[in-house]
């Protein structure tokens, strides 16, 4: 996509070193190669009505310009297979608002961070209108979902990058406007530099060390929110800027729920507990989980269902190589799961199936679905489920930046949850001992990994074996670990 640099982070959040403009220059060079003659409208983030909450740049406004102040805006003009303009429209300097909400870079300071001439966000609009009496095409990245016509016939409200758009065709009827240059930035978001792949790495060594933190710290009787404050406190301590999501920490039943995050639940000290986290580190993602018996020690039954996880995950890591389809990992370990929940009982064989839609004629789904029901992994970069570039080319390349998270939830209501069929009460008859044997057990294992020339590399070195395990909650904790300086002063540098 673009040519790989050295790697160059931020003096302070929002100044971009020379090499960091170089290569956001290099991204911008890659999509305009990419789109036709026309004029390509960037919208950044607005800021939030209420100017005590905190902003974040949308990630491909983000990509293209390296720019974090929220309600800005790119123009380029492309004509005759160049671009002729190029123009960053921000907000003012203006000290009686900066008061309130921080230093502004101004019309003046945006050429010095991103290498592009600024304007004043208020001539966005008049600048928008003169270029469209041009007939040039408009190619627009921002927030421009597809809408769907609700039950009553109703369309939802338009956002703001919307309204703008809307106030040019209406002044500008036949204007051609496509919004497809959203999936081409996306695209191309999917393959990382060595500088994103850097950064990816420092948010992942982050999220490690909280992992450490949590795993030797957990005893039962703990609330969940006393495991969330100490790892979303590991992560401020050692540089990254928040959690990239909402931290996961989920406790017995809780444990079942994929995305449970209101992590408010005692421990008992029967629980398995799923702790699926990620630091975000000068915005770039990680997203790690680990599963824990509270007690210390698997039981048979979380014994029984985490080794078959980590099966499955091994079984995935191994077609994971340079060049090999990425469909592979995923046929691995659904066939690993498949085979060991026939053996635990939990289905009646690993090709079985259940009528998971019923009606005159029942859709048919696999049984092994019922306790996986979610994909094996997902790219990582700017959003913890962010484009990879295997979703376009159904291979493994460098710079792709991706997880492997396979799971199993037992449920103590799954079998009450198929339709009720005369096929599924027999399927539920044969299933319900051991249903309740293994229920409110829910295990994910999750790593991260990347792709460089010399293959594919787990990153995400936290322990995951049972031995290893146990071996670290016999240890326990003795209190939270010093800063590491090191890891901190590299935030600070050029």
């Amino acid at each position: 996509m673009i040519r790989r640099l050295t790697l160059a982070v931020l003096l302070v959040p929002g100044v971009l070193a020379a090499q960091s403009r170089q290569e956001f220059a290099a991204r911008r060079m890659a999509l305009e190669a990419r789109i036709p003659d026309g004029v390509l409208v960037v919208l950044g983030g607005h800021e939030p009505p209420q100017d005590f909450l905190a902003f974040y740049q949308t990630p491909s406004f983000y990509y293209l310009t390296g720019f974090k102040e929220p309600d800005a805006a790119l123009v380029m003009v492309k004509k005759g297979a160049q671009i002729v303009s190029s123009t960053m429209f921000v907000r003012p300097k203006l000290p009686s608002r900066e008061v309130w909400t921080g230093t502004r870079a101004g019309v003046e300071g945006v050429y010095t961070q991103t290498g592009i001439r600024g304007r004043p966000i208020t001539e966005l609009g008049p600048t928008l209108d003169s270029l469209a009496r041009t007939g040039y095409p408009f190619q627009l990245v921002g927030d421009f979902p597809s809408h769907e016509v609700g039950d009553a016939g109703t369309v939802p409200n338009l956002t703001s990058d919307e309204q703008l758009m809307e106030w040019v065709k209406r002044r500008h009827p036949t204007l051609a406007v496509t919004t497809s240059v959203n999936d081409l930035v996306e695209r191309l978001r999917g393959t990382k530099s060595p500088a994103e792949l850097a950064l990816i790495r420092q948010a992942v060594d982050i999220t490690v060390r909280a992992q450490h933190e949590a795993i030797s710290s957990l005893k039962d009787g703990m609330n969940e929110f006393e495991l969330q404050a100490l790892i979303e406190y590991t992560f401020r301590r050692n540089g990254a800027d928040r959690p990239s999501f909402s931290t996961i920490v989920g406790s017995g039943p809780n444990s079942t729920t994929l995305h449970y995050n209101a992590d408010d639940r005692f421990i008992d000290i029967n629980d398995l507990v799923v702790m699926d986290i990620g630091a975000s580190y000068k915005g770039y993602a990680a997203d790690v989980t680990r599963t824990v018996p509270a007690s210390g020690h698997f039981s048979r039954s979380q014994r029984d269902i985490y080794q078959l996880v980590r099966d499955a995950q091994a079984a995935a890591e191994r077609q994971a190589k340079l060049g090999a389809p990425a469909r592979a990992m995923n046929d691995s370990a659904a066939t690993v799961l498949a085979t060991g929940l026939a053996k635990l009982g939990l289905i009646e064989s690993p090709t079985a199936m259940y009528d998971c839609r019923g009606g005159p004629s029942p859709t048919q789904c696999p049984q092994y679905q019922l306790y996986y029901m979610h994909g094996l992994g997902h790219g990582i970069g700017l959003e913890v489920h962010d484009p990879e570039q295997y979703y376009y080319t159904a291979k493994l390349a460098p710079g792709s930046a991706f997880t492997i998270e396979p799971g199993i939830y037992v449920r103590e209501h799954v079998l009450d949850e198929m339709p009720d069929t005369p096929r599924n009460r027999e399927i539920a008859a044969k299933l319900r001992t051991m249903v309740a044997f293994y229920k409110n057990v829910g295990v994910r294992i999750e790593d991260d990994y990347v792709v460089t020339d010399a293959g594919v590399e787990w990153i995400s070195k936290a322990p995951r074996e049972i031995a290893e395990l146990e071996a670290l909650m016999k240890e326990g904790s003795a209190g939270p670990a010093k800063r590491d300086a090191a890891l901190v002063d590299r935030y600070r540098e050029k």
